[in-house]
């Protein structure tokens, strides 16, 4: 055996395929997997040969995070802790809309991203961003989707308003070049500014462009809640309509008056996917959705995105207005929490429900969400627990649902550790997995749906098996132990249970910690 080899003895193998588990061995040489061994290798590994005995444990894939934000924080923190700690060797990103890339024009990444990046922030377009991200070599690999409202933004700005034809055309252009730049798809966030502006011509045109390159769509709906059932046919008509390959971002039935509607959905998506309209969904393991507490603003507040918020917040009658029709709004304060704040005057309220940071403040909710997003300039985060247990099982329950963790990576130090983040961004995978156990899925079909169901679905090409010839994306780990340990009180803590990740057949987390950093950005070619 030659210099360069890891023997992974010993483990109980679980395939991503669903196939039966199966003691075994597994030995890794370079990037990829070179042989597997049900019952063991008959030879002793020679002492050129790396080997970890994993006895007692599951060697399983690692895990592909189908729905994930961290663009951006792969090159403020590669090393991807949160991530890699439950698992993760692969995110799909550039998600609801919003990427890292193409950034031209009146385009500005998210407020959060932008102040953290500073004078790192060098790149336009994603062969930029590529650039950026060879540099800081990351752990994890990523999947790169190019976001609608930052190709519209790029092209048209945040006015509230339809795209002209020469705009359309512009973004068409940008798009197929995205695409030539190693971009793996568009995603669109139909809910947020300036993507909430497109016509339908608009999300057409784009979705086919990405069709004719053999890309694929993703999409947080129109409506999660009210109109629902419409945004799922709106999604299928288009997804008919161009032929692009269509996934459903984080399935919800967002409100109480909507939890009725969870088996009409889940027919209604099914119907989709038996005809091949559709790919499926991603869902997150909790009730709480988690975004900026800016979308609590009425819509003609939020035109213009941050900016606009900000100078419309220091004017007194605007302002006044905005607070009085967020008192009006029939929403429960006690379900919305107040999550990342950014001044030291919000800091106390992290992890506090708006309720009760406007009983303390002694002002109403609008006043209170007003004088939060002021301070902070407007970009707190918030977690609405709009959705339910029953339902969550009802969809988890369903086999074209894959996890995604609608969070960006994190880490208890650095910057990213000032912030107060949802509890998805490090406890995911094993809530998944965990979930699946109780509702009676195997192991064995739950790593399926964590590993080798994303992979094919999305064409990530020799990742989500163990398989010679495949990619030495590996996780070894502990199904006893396996749990997250975050909350939404105290969301920075790393899950439990998690002994090594191999990265492209490095090892890249052991005894805890990140030790390695062998991620890539994955090309549609296959790499």
């Amino acid at each position: 055996m030659k210099t360069g080899k890891t023997l992974i003895r010993g483990g109980t193998v679980v395939d991503g395929t669903g196939k039966a588990a199966f003691r075994g061995d597994v030995l890794l040489e370079g990037e990829k997997i070179s042989a597997v061994a049900e019952g063991g290798f008959a030879e002793d590994a020679s002492g050129d040969v790396r080997s970890i005995d994993a006895s007692g444990m599951i060697v399983s894939p690692g895990f592909i995070d189908s729905h994930s934000h961290s663009d951006a924080y792969l090159i403020i923190e590669p090393g991807a802790p949160s991530k890699i700690s439950q698992g993760i060797t692969t995110e799909i990103n550039g998600q609801c809309g919003g990427s890292a890339a193409p950034r031209y024009g009146e385009a500005r990444l998210s407020s959060d991203w932008a102040s953290l990046l500073a004078d790192r922030l060098v790149w336009r377009s994603l062969a930029g961003y590529r650039d950026a991200l060879a540099k800081a070599a990351p752990a994890i690999n990523t999947v790169q989707f190019a976001g609608h409202n930052t190709l519209r933004s790029s092209v048209v700005g945040y006015a509230g308003r339809p795209a002209t034809e020469n705009e359309l055309k512009e973004m068409a252009r940008l798009l197929e070049k995205t695409f030539d730049e190693g971009a793996w798809g568009l995603s669109t966030g139909l809910i947020y500014q300036p993507g909430k502006y497109a016509s339908d011509e608009e999300v057409v045109m784009l979705a086919r462009t990405a069709a004719n390159a053999g890309r694929f769509y993703s999409t947080h709906m129109r409506s999660e809640g009210d109109r629902l059932l419409e945004s799922i046919d709106e999604v299928a008509a288009l997804a008919e309509k161009t032929g692009v390959r269509s996934e459903i971002s984080h399935l919800k039935t967002s409100g109480r008056e909507n939890w009725n509607k969870i088996d009409a959905a889940l027919e209604k998506i099914e119907s989709y996917v038996s005809r091949g309209i559709l790919l499926g969904s991603d869902r997150y393991p909790f009730t709480a959705a988690g975004t900026d507490l800016d979308v609590v603003f009425p819509d003609w507040a939020g035109e213009g995105a941050a900016k606009a918020e900000i100078e419309r917040l220091a004017q007194p009658a605007v302002r006044s207005r905005i607070e009085k029709e967020i008192d009006s709004s029939a929403r429960d304060w006690r379900s919305v929490m107040i999550g990342g704040t950014w001044h030291p005057e919000t800091k106390r309220f992290s992890g506090m429900t708006l309720a009760a940071a406007a009983a303390e403040m002694h002002r109403s909710p609008g006043e209170a969400v007003c004088f939060i997003l002021e301070k902070d300039l407007c970009r707190t985060g918030a977690f609405f627990f709009t959705m339910c247990e029953e339902n969550l099982d009802k969809i988890l329950s369903r086999g074209w649902i894959v996890p995604g963790s609608d969070a960006s990576l994190r880490a208890p130090w650095g910057p990213l550790g000032a912030d107060h983040p949802h509890p998805r961004a490090y406890s995911t995978m094993p809530e998944f997995f965990n979930r699946l156990k109780k509702l009676g899925f195997s192991k064995e079909e739950a790593v399926k749906r964590m590993t080798c169901v994303p992979a094919e679905r999305f064409g990530i090409s020799r990742r989500g098996r163990i398989e010679p010839g495949f990619f030495a994306d590996i996780a070894v780990w502990r199904e006893e132990d396996f749990r997250g340990t975050a909350t939404y009180a105290a969301p920075h803590s790393f899950s439990a249970g998690m002994e090594y990740v191999f990265v492209n057949g490095a090892l890249s987390y052991a005894g805890g910690k990140s030790i390695g950093r062998a991620g890539q950005f994955l090309e549609p070619s296959g790499r």
